[in-house]
């Protein structure tokens, strides 16, 4: 088996599936779509981030492809109803570098109501600028979390620990954690809170929610900050509003072009602005997320692909299938529909094969089941299970 890691993963992740036995290789950069069709003959697993797209053309050229894995949290980059339609597993990680994403924020912050970006780049062009003139320490100020998710909570939580007092806003319903308040409205949040921070995620619904109308409405001499997606602010709006002093500071660690590799030139409306932090999309990029990021993909892609398990699997069902010591696994994803099951043990018992142990899971359209059997399948019996009405993918595991 062998897997083609993008985009510079933490060499983790190769460890992990090279110590599995898969044949590893690893590149440095993004892949464009033809570049990555022609990178995928002969791989069975394939690792990004988020510079390279995994198109519907992509996967309809190498419907082989057993699993994707997404070194990050999103997944808006690969086409997760073509996957599922070939049977490919995808995963992410959810989790492992939210508290990067936080730090970052939180110092982003800091900098922007100190001004110390603006200090810094006027103590090395020479002027001593000592002033508190618009410096503010941030304890006591309102700050309003636009999506309330695993990084806006923790977010809430650190802040509110340097006394700052927190509102947040969520299409979905979500339990304040300590003090921190729900707005009913993004209308209600920007009214009220001195500063603005975006941690939406990537679908398609959240496009250009922040605007020049909600700039508008935000309080004059705010800082507003996305860490999120690049798509969800019009910056050429920001950039308006901060060379009219209404938003005072702003920092932006995602956009909606981004180079695809380090050292490409980056253009933006933000570029040249002095109360402006850009960062290149490293909300995630600390040793110990990319680390963390790299166990727990690289973990789910090599269980996914020896035991079948599809725990925290971003599209198909979850089901989690310890290690056994019957002769093989059967994996077999299929179209939720009645009978497929039946179908299946009709198939094993027809061939002769008894089962040692069986588990199924369902997901929207998409049903999974896994299948320890006591013997070897014949090729005649995998042809038949392949056969059944519904089957998507067979896949038999050693």
């Amino acid at each position: 088996m062998r897997a083609l890691l993008l985009e510079n993963l933490h060499p983790l992740a190769s460890r992990i599936l090279t110590d599995d036995g898969i044949e590893v290789e690893t590149r440095l950069g993004a892949l464009s779509e033809d570049e990555l069709i022609e990178a995928l003959d002969g791989v069975q697993l394939l690792g990004v981030r988020s510079k390279t797209n995994v198109t519907k053309r992509v996967l309809d050229a190498h419907p082989d492809l057993v699993a994707v894995g997404a070194f990050c949290i999103g997944t808006n980059q690969i086409d997760l109803a073509a996957a599922s339609g070939h049977g490919i597993g995808v995963f992410n990680a959810p989790f492992s570098n939210t508290r990067s994403v936080v730090e970052l924020a939180i110092a982003n912050i800091i900098a922007l109501a100190r001004r110390l970006t603006e200090k810094d780049r006027a103590m090395h062009e020479g002027v001593w600028d000592k002033s508190a003139t618009g410096s503010h320490e941030v304890r006591g100020r309102t700050l309003g979390i636009v999506g309330y998710g695993n990084i806006g909570s923790q977010l809430s939580v650190v802040a509110e620990s340097l006394g700052m007092r927190v509102f947040f806003y969520d299409t979905e319903e979500k339990l304040a954690l300590g003090n921190a308040k729900r707005c009913s409205s993004l209308d209600e949040l920007l009214e009220l809170s001195e500063t603005i921070t975006l941690h939406v995620d990537g679908r398609a619904g959240n496009a250009g929610i922040f605007g020049p109308e909600q700039f508008a409405r935000m309080r004059p001499r705010s800082l507003f900050l996305n860490l999120s997606r690049g798509f969800v602010v019009d910056y050429d709006a920001l950039a308006e509003s901060l060379k009219s002093g209404h938003v005072a500071g702003a920092a932006v660690d995602v956009f909606p072009v981004e180079p695809k590799t380090r050292g490409d030139r980056f253009e933006s409306p933000l570029r040249g602005l002095p109360n402006v932090i850009l960062t290149p999309h490293i909300g995630g990029s600390t040793e110990e997320a990319q680390e963390d990021i790299g166990r727990f993909v690289g973990t789910k892609l090599r269980d996914y692909v020896r035991l079948g398990t599809t725990t925290l699997s971003v599209n198909l069902p979850m089901l989690a299938a310890p290690r056994s010591d019957h002769a093989q696994r059967i994996a077999h994803l299929h179209e939720n529909h009645p009978g497929v099951l039946a179908a299946l043990t009709n198939v094993l018992a027809e061939g002769d094969v008894n089962v040692g142990g069986q588990v199924l899971a369902t997901r929207g359209r998409l049903g999974y089941v896994v299948t320890d059997t006591d013997s070897e399948l014949t090729p005649a019996v995998c042809e038949a299970l392949q056969s059944i009405e519904g089957t998507i993918r067979l896949r038999v595991i050693d």
